[in-house]
């Protein structure tokens, strides 16, 4: 078997030697991708921007759509290559000699996918950033791109965050243009061909706030807000006019005990009916003991004389009423007045009677007076994905039994229920490659690696091989869609991706060579 290779990414331009690698395609490739638009105008990625808060980012779960499954290990048959072997550099990578470490670096260019699911709510996948003619590529799990639980394409509102930890975007949020995978995963979602390209807008940082004028803050679709503060009333009249910035808001209005007016007796009618001035006439409503207390009514309308029947209610009077309303008013607890049943010539007959007293009150209305400003949350052009962050290089047809870093975010318990990882930071395993098989996501032709990456997270991790420690670039040759538990311990132990061969080569060299630009 032969093998093939594609340069990774890391601030030196891609010339020849890119160039090359992207036009040795085998020559099928050119008609094996289906390609969906995620986002096709810098307004609609603005949006999509815009909707990824650093609260909704920390809200994401992990995606759990076909992450574990059942597979076996085959010694014979599986995945084979069908053409030369090639690779293309990472980016800065192209003419890089190899060295090694000790230790493992995580790469810069691994990150989370966030999108929203066919539930309408917020999750992630683990993606790369891969070398391309643009430097503008991420490649992750074709199902964490495209939509196999509703009729949609594609997942909404997807976006690439490099080396994101609890809601930092360190270096900035990459809004997908277009995605690009396998046909026979587009029509027949084949497992064989679960893997994803999607170019991605420049990315975007989220700077300070930005003050702005009332029309500028009205049109603007961003994060944005308003701040009041409280004028004097002198001010809000000099400087009031329509649609703002000044406001006023009537507060709860201030309810106080007067004296009677000097001519309350004479316009008492209209003092209780609809008050004159903001004073207004009222009756209280007591007990029999505190009515048979309280003074007389008088001309002098004093507080707390008793109320004559025109003050609107028939004090100190029996009134009859029905039967049903007899009885609520006994279970009343609040009730202030008295009951009667009486034998009637057909039936039993009830009363009630109330008791009330003169009450003058003054309502006053208060207002308070305020000053709006408008703040924006400003923009800034964070610049291409590889030239922040680099770019993986890219292997297909490479013979199986290659080992491989595995880098991504594993999330989730296994089977026993044992949550060995969180999601939080950034992992890595190391295993030699074999061929798999996992019939439940019509997967025949798979390679496995031995991991103990619990799915929820894990999917959309990235498989390299030569990986150099020092530069913390190698190639791309495989993305986790799934895992298993092969030896039946209700433990984790395979990372399952689908073979990168010519085929791979072809969905990839598509998307390598498309731009797209800022959305700034």
């Amino acid at each position: 078997m032969q093998h093939s290779l594609t340069l990774p990414l890391g601030g030196v331009a891609a010339t020849g030697l890119l160039a090359a690698a992207l036009i040795a395609a085998p020559a099928h490739a050119s008609s094996v991708y289906a390609d969906d638009t995620l986002a096709g105008s810098s307004t609609a990625a603005k949006d999509i921007a815009f909707f990824w808060s650093s609260q909704l980012l920390t809200e994401a779960t992990p995606y759990n759509v076909e992450t574990t499954v059942a597979a076996r290990h085959i010694s014979s048959g599986g995945p084979s290559a069908d053409s030369k072997p090639g690779t293309v550099s990472a980016i800065g990578d192209e003419k890089k000699s190899s060295s090694r470490s000790k230790n493992v670096n995580l790469p810069k260019t691994t990150g989370k996918v966030f999108f929203l699911g066919a539930d309408g709510k917020p999750h992630w996948c683990s993606g790369t950033s891969v070398q391309s003619h643009y430097r503008n590529l991420v490649a992750t799990a074709g199902h964490c791109v495209y939509d196999t639980r509703s009729n949609k394409p594609t997942l909404d509102n997807w976006v690439f965050v490099p080396g994101y930890y609890q809601g930092k975007t360190p270096w900035g949020i990459y809004v997908g243009k277009q995605a690009f995978t396998h046909y026979d995963y587009d029509v027949y979602e084949d497992g064989d061909r679960d893997y994803a390209f999607v170019t991605v807008y420049n990315g975007i940082k989220i700077t300070g706030d930005r003050e702005v004028d009332k029309k500028t803050y009205d049109a603007y679709t961003g994060t944005k807000k308003i701040t009041s503060t409280e004028v004097s009333a002198a001010e809000f009249a000099a400087k009031y006019t329509d649609g703002g910035p000044y406001w006023k808001k009537t507060l709860d209005p201030e309810i106080t005990q007067v004296d009677p007016p000097a001519d309350g007796y004479a316009k008492h009618d209209d003092y209780y009916t609809k008050g004159v001035n903001g004073i207004k006439l009222t009756a209280v409503e007591v007990k029999r003991s505190d009515y048979l207390a309280a003074p007389a009514g008088t001309t002098a309308m004093k507080n707390g004389e008793k109320c004559p029947s025109w003050c609107g209610h028939t004090s100190d009077t029996w009134v009859r009423i029905s039967m049903d309303e007899y009885r609520k008013l006994r279970s009343d607890r609040s009730f202030l007045g008295d009951l009667y049943r009486g034998h009637g010539r057909r039936s039993d007959e009830t009363y009630k009677k109330q008791y009330f007293l003169k009450r003058w009150i003054k309502t006053t209305a208060h207002e308070k007076y305020y000053k709006d400003r408008y703040f924006i949350q400003g923009l800034a052009n964070a610049g291409r994905l590889g030239d922040n962050v680099g770019g993986q290089g890219l292997a297909y047809n490479q013979k199986v039994g290659k080992s491989v870093f595995v880098f991504g975010y594993p999330s989730g318990s296994h089977p026993d229920g044992n949550h060995a990882y969180t999601g939080r930071t950034l992992k890595w395993s190391y295993g030699k490659t074999f061929a798999a098989t996992a019939p439940a996501i019509k997967g025949e032709e798979l390679v496995g690696v031995k991991s103990s990456f619990t799915g929820q997270g894990a999917i959309g991790s990235s498989w390299l091989v030569q990986y150099k420690n020092t530069r913390r670039l190698g190639y791309l040759n495989g993305v986790t869609i799934s895992v298993a538990d092969r030896d039946g311990n209700r433990r984790i132990d395979t990372s399952l991706s689908p073979y990168f061969d010519g085929e791979t080569y072809g969905v990839y060299k598509a998307a390598a060579n498309r731009w797209s630009g800022s959305i700034l």
